[in-house]
């Protein structure tokens, strides 16, 4: 009897969701919010809120039993030395799910799965300075007339110990068009020889 056994099968055995859970769970830690099917975000949020609590512990034996999940040495570091540390001060609700609409093609509920408490991302001055002086850079004149780009991305930049007369551009070479013509006469038929 399986008294107590609810769980979302997903038309999969068990192995194969297993894997999925899995692939799902490491794929939260490592990007922070993923975009899925709402049964599966609803399955693999239970996976990701039982890592947390065991990065949360930071113990060998945790450090072991989040491994036999993960598979990955680098990720489990991780979630036991940032990820975790994010959620000391939460006893629970390390995920949400936000539900996002229907996907075209089957009409399937699509939803977001995503940590609750994220990197900050800090922009530093120097980084918003150089953006500012990009964004002036490729704005147009005002007299209507386009300026054009003096270099290519396919050409390198000199060496600014070397003269513009010392460097040697190279391009790539065009592809051949014998292939082509070599492949054009194996698909041709010719015309049997000797014929009357």
């Amino acid at each position: 009897m399986r008294h107590q056994k609810v769980r979302t099968r997903l038309s999969r055995n068990s192995t194969l969701r297993q894997a999925t859970m899995r692939d799902l769970a490491k794929s939260v830690l490592i990007r922070q919010r993923i975009c899925t099917t709402k049964p599966k975000a609803k399955e693999a949020r239970k996976l990701v809120d039982r890592l947390i609590t065991l990065g949360k512990s930071g113990t060998l034996s945790a450090k072991r039993r989040a491994f036999a999940v993960l598979c990955d040495h680098d990720l489990v570091s991780r979630l036991f030395n940032t990820i975790a540390g994010r959620f000391n001060s939460r006893q629970g609700g390390y995920t949400r799910v936000i539900p996002l609409g229907h996907r075209r093609g089957d009409n399937a509920q699509l939803a977001y799965l995503e940590l609750t408490e994220k990197d900050k991302v800090i922009i530093s001055k120097k980084k918003t300075e150089a953006q500012s002086k990009s964004q002036t850079k490729t704005k147009q004149p005002q007299d209507g007339t386009e300026k054009k780009k003096t270099t290519s991305p396919k050409t390198e930049t000199p060496p600014a110990a070397h003269s513009k007369k010392d460097v040697v551009i190279q391009e790539k070479p065009k592809s051949s068009p014998k292939i082509f013509g070599n492949i054009k006469k194996m698909f041709t038929k010719k015309p049997p020889s000797g014929s009357s």
